[in-house]
């Protein structure tokens, strides 16, 4: 009889356990900060069940511009942050929100514009593109909500001797990628907008837009990711968090990142050192 209780007792013990481990396997999870291009562009869809399946952590994605983003992680709302704004990414860890800043992947950004182009932009210079744009007055739609791509249209704006007169067409949006190509696409001849290339080839309202300027060196675009310091919020999912950095700047990550496609066309090229 005491041998029976014994056994029992120890199952009982042990089914505690098991269920102990099954719901903290069920409760790992991790909020990441990111960006509306990887969201919009379908990569984190594709990403994330790679993930769990390696890890069993469970992502929920935030995505805003990456200036929102930031602010997201600097006040302890997020375990990683995951955009493509260099100079602010930089800051971010210079004011010690995270220990290191990795590089995970890149693409591009292109001007988008009507077919017929009636300012006269297609080629290979975002600076003299815009410019034509201004000049003509063209209708452009800025994103206008301090996320990256909003960040790297600014930086091409003050390359020219145009930025103070962007033309009486320049309307900023105070949206994301997807919107504001929706914007453009529904304007009556169609409007100019920069974009990054993820989103636009997952970008079903076309319209009658199309990529008008690409191939100038200065429209690289690169993602950073970092984790989120525990220093700063003691909240932070550090382990968690980690997990997921170490995963898509490795292997495995890498692997998925550069098997992501639509039509054949690779959106992200992974290159985590």
């Amino acid at each position: 009889m005491i041998r029976f209780k014994q056994l029992v007792i120890a199952a009982v013990v042990g089914t505690s356990a098991l269920l102990g481990s099954a719901a903290a396997l069920a409760q790992a999870s991790i909020v990441i900060a990111s960006t509306t291009s990887t969201e919009q562009s379908g990569l984190f869809g594709h990403l994330l069940p790679d993930f769990k399946k390696a890890t069993g952590i469970d992502v929920k994605v935030v995505a805003l511009g990456t200036g929102q983003a930031i602010d997201m992680a600097r006040r302890g709302d997020a375990d990683v942050l995951f955009v493509h704004d260099k100079v602010a990414e930089e800051k971010f860890v210079a004011d010690g929100f995270a220990a290191r800043r990795q590089e995970v992947m890149y693409n591009d950004f292109v001007l988008i514009g009507p077919k017929a182009d009636p300012a006269g932009t297609k080629g290979s210079d975002i600076v003299a593109a815009l410019k034509k744009v201004a000049t003509a007055n063209a209708p452009f739609i800025s994103r206008g909500d301090k996320s990256g791509t909003h960040a790297a249209e600014l930086r091409f704006w003050k390359m020219t001797d145009t930025d103070a007169n962007k033309g009486s067409g320049y309307k900023e949006c105070g949206c994301g990628m997807g919107p504001a190509l929706n914007i453009a696409a529904s304007a009556a001849q169609g409007a100019y907008v920069l974009a990054d290339r993820g989103t636009w080839l997952n970008f079903k309202n076309r319209a009658d837009l199309a990529i008008l300027v690409e191939g100038d060196k200065r429209l690289f675009n690169q993602y950073g990711v970092m984790l989120v310091s525990a220093a700063k919020h003691p909240q932070v999912k550090t382990a968690e968090g980690q997990k997921f950095v170490d995963w898509v700047t490795g292997p495995a990550g890498q692997a998925s990142i550069a098997a992501y496609k639509i039509g054949g066309e690779q959106l992200f090229f992974p290159n985590s050192k």
